[in-house]
């Protein structure tokens, strides 16, 4: 029996070279492609955990955008003298109770805009950022069906069902693509600049606390609707979107003048992203030191 055994190298040699190269090529092949998927994440697809994180992004942006609008609306409607004053503490406090609630459960996305600078970060994966994206559109759509639904077809008119717009109707002018493009691009950046750049810092997130990091991003998001109502003062528009998602609901069930310059709600958060994220790789590392630290490092008593 011992003249039938073949080893590996005799077997190898008995195969053609031509099906040697072959199965070389498929395994190179099969190889390339599950690093590719692993890379998108494509395992996620199939965790019951990243599902239900989905499901809260759906809920909580539908809950979000529905408190919201309705919120600033009421505001606008108030009879204040410069109701636009108030729009920035509704939108702080209502952001940072959703993200107090929702960062520990799948995040806190509920926005395109966080959702894409934490893939580019490396923070969660294709996969999931492509399912939060469906989740957040979703969640849109049904946030601001339901205001269609409950709210007055008068006020739904006259502020466009809370949606994006830049340009006005009849004899409000609003502003021109452009200027709406370069609003959107500074705002969104700015809350990625103040926001985002503490969220991701893990040193930082936990000498703060989870309160104080809802409360910070919470704050650079009322600053960016702030300045972006009052920067322009022009009628009939409506402000810095932040979100595309919240853009893409109202359009949908409303249409109209939505429609008009809805590329910059887009545009304008993705070169955010891909700016600030050049801007955060080039940030230190490590905090600055104070004036006695950086005097023992060059006495050379600093500690290895």
């Amino acid at each position: 029996m011992e003249g039938l055994v073949i080893t590996p190298n005799e077997a190898d040699e008995k195969l053609p070279k031509s099906a040697g190269r072959s199965c070389e090529a498929v395994g190179v092949k099969n190889s390339l492609r599950l690093r590719f998927l692993a890379a998108l994440g494509a395992h996620e697809y199939f965790s019951p955990e990243m599902w239900r994180a989905a499901f809260t992004e759906l809920v909580a942006t539908a809950s979000l955008l529905f408190t919201l609008t309705s919120s600033i609306i009421s505001c606008l409607e108030s009879g204040e003298v410069d109701p636009k004053l108030l729009v920035p503490i509704v939108v702080f406090v209502i952001a940072f109770l959703f993200l107090l609630v929702t960062v520990p459960l799948s995040g806190g996305h509920m926005s395109l805009v966080f959702t894409f600078i934490a893939t580019l970060k490396g923070v969660i994966t294709f996969a999931r950022a492509s399912i939060y994206i469906l989740a957040q559109c979703i969640g849109s759509i049904l946030g601001f069906l339901i205001i269609k639904t409950v709210m007055d077809q008068n006020a739904a008119q006259k502020y466009s069902l809370g949606g994006c717009t830049i340009k006005g109707s009849g004899s409000t002018s609003g502003v021109g693509t452009q200027t709406a493009l370069m609003v959107e691009f500074a705002c969104t950046f700015v809350v990625l600049f103040v926001g985002v750049t503490v969220a991701f810092d893990k040193r930082r997130c936990k000498e703060l606390g989870l309160a104080m990091v809802c409360a910070v991003v919470a704050g650079a998001m009322a600053l960016a609707v702030f300045v972006s109502i009052t920067v322009t003062g022009r009628v009939g528009y409506a402000g810095v979107g932040l979100n595309p998602a919240r853009c893409l609901g109202p359009a949908l069930l409303q249409g109209g003048r939505l429609w008009d310059g809805h590329w910059v709600f887009w545009v304008g958060p993705i070169l955010a992203c891909s700016v600030y994220h050049c801007v955060s790789l080039n940030l230190p590392n490590k905090g600055l030191k104070s004036v006695e630290e950086e005097c023992d490092i060059l006495k050379g008593e600093s500690n290895v």
